[in-house]
């Protein structure tokens, strides 16, 4: 059976575009934060940018820095998550049928707003005719395109795939979300550890990861368990343990274990019982520096592989008083409003 090697990763986040977790304090959050767009002239032509939309760019930036970093040029698989897809070009496209009476509308914004729109888009510009798939599944969406590009190859003789998460902010999406209570108000106080409100601080952002079945020198870690699901036939405990038996571990094999924490009241017991399963493990979170939204899970991953590679443990991600003793394996856990769960293990290579 062959193993699923993280080779490469990239990003666009909430942070300047030159953050590093590793040497410096995330900007504080707001009730609403957009991506720091990166300079995007040297890969994609002034003319086409204009056209496309700000997920599609990310998704495309992101992309391009995973596969350079990982030197893959041949892929089998393009796989993306998404919660809400190109919801900017969504509303733009519904705002054109209102404001033209439903006539003379151009199909532009239409064509670009579907949600598979960003995994065909890198397709069409790395000329790849491969398998392409996007997955629309909530909070468990990235978790949903990870585990098809772990099975890709580790199960159906895939060598290189390339897997991201993908999520914009569109203003009239955000009002609702508003309304709802699903975010912050503004002005609000956002505590991570000791939420006392409902509602998320909102963001978007793009992570990519070139996985591969070979190892080099340079992989960040291997993914060796990844399980998504939308409730629990067992007690909480009892599925975490039984997932990590899956791997020949149990709960002191678990070196750093990160946690999805959003900052809702509503959600956070749910971490809060779960974190009692490790009260002597390094306990980690990563919501405050790239704020909430349906694939904020793959900035977690991409925290967790660079703990791995890098061998060392960033003070600004600690959810406990524990310091790791060694950085072998970490354990990721993550849920969405309460329905949508997901378990990654990933391990030093």
């Amino acid at each position: 059976m062959s193993k699923c090697y993280i080779n490469g990763l990239g990003s666009v986040t909430v942070q300047d575009p030159v953050f590093d977790v590793f040497e410096a304090q995330s900007q504080p959050l707001q009730s609403l934060n957009k991506a720091q767009q990166p300079s995007y002239k040297d890969l994609i032509a002034p003319a086409m940018s204009r056209r496309m939309g700000k997920g599609v760019k990310m998704g495309i930036y992101a992309a391009d820095k995973a596969l350079s970093e990982a030197q893959m040029h041949e892929l089998q698989a393009v796989i993306v998550g998404t919660g809400l897809g190109c919801i900017e070009d969504s509303e733009k496209f519904l705002e054109a049928i209102i404001e033209n009476d439903e006539q003379f509308l151009t199909p532009t914004a239409f064509i670009q707003s579907t949600h598979n729109t960003v995994a065909a888009q890198i397709a069409l510009r790395l000329g790849c005719k491969a398998y392409n798939f996007t997955y629309v599944n909530g909070a468990s969406s990235f978790e949903s395109a990870l585990f098809d590009g772990f099975m890709q190859l580790r199960h159906f003789g895939k060598q290189n795939v390339l897997i991201g998460g993908v999520d914009e902010i569109a203003p009239y999406t955000f009002s609702m979300f508003e309304m709802v209570g699903k975010v912050k108000q503004g002005g609000e106080e956002i505590n991570f550890k000791q939420p006392a409100t409902r509602g998320i601080p909102l963001g978007e952002g793009a992570h990519f990861f070139a996985l591969s079945n070979e190892k080099k020198e340079s992989s960040y870690a291997e993914v060796c368990d990844v399980l998504l699901f939308n409730a629990f036939k067992e007690d909480e405990e009892t599925a975490v343990k039984n997932f990590l038996q899956r791997s020949g571990l149990d709960f002191d094999a678990i070196d750093v274990v990160v946690f999805g924490v959003n900052a809702d009241v509503w959600q956070q017991p749910f971490y809060n019982k779960v974190s009692t399963f490790f009260p002597k493990t390094a306990q980690a979170y990563y919501q405050h520096v790239s704020a909430g939204y349906d694939t904020a899970s793959a900035y977690g991953l991409r925290l967790a592989a660079e703990i791995l590679y890098r061998g060392q443990y960033p003070e600004t991600v600690q959810y406990n008083e524990v310091r790791p003793q060694k950085l072998q394996n970490i354990l990721l856990i993550n849920q969405g409003g309460g329905t949508d769960f997901s378990f990654v293990l990933v391990k030093s290579c």
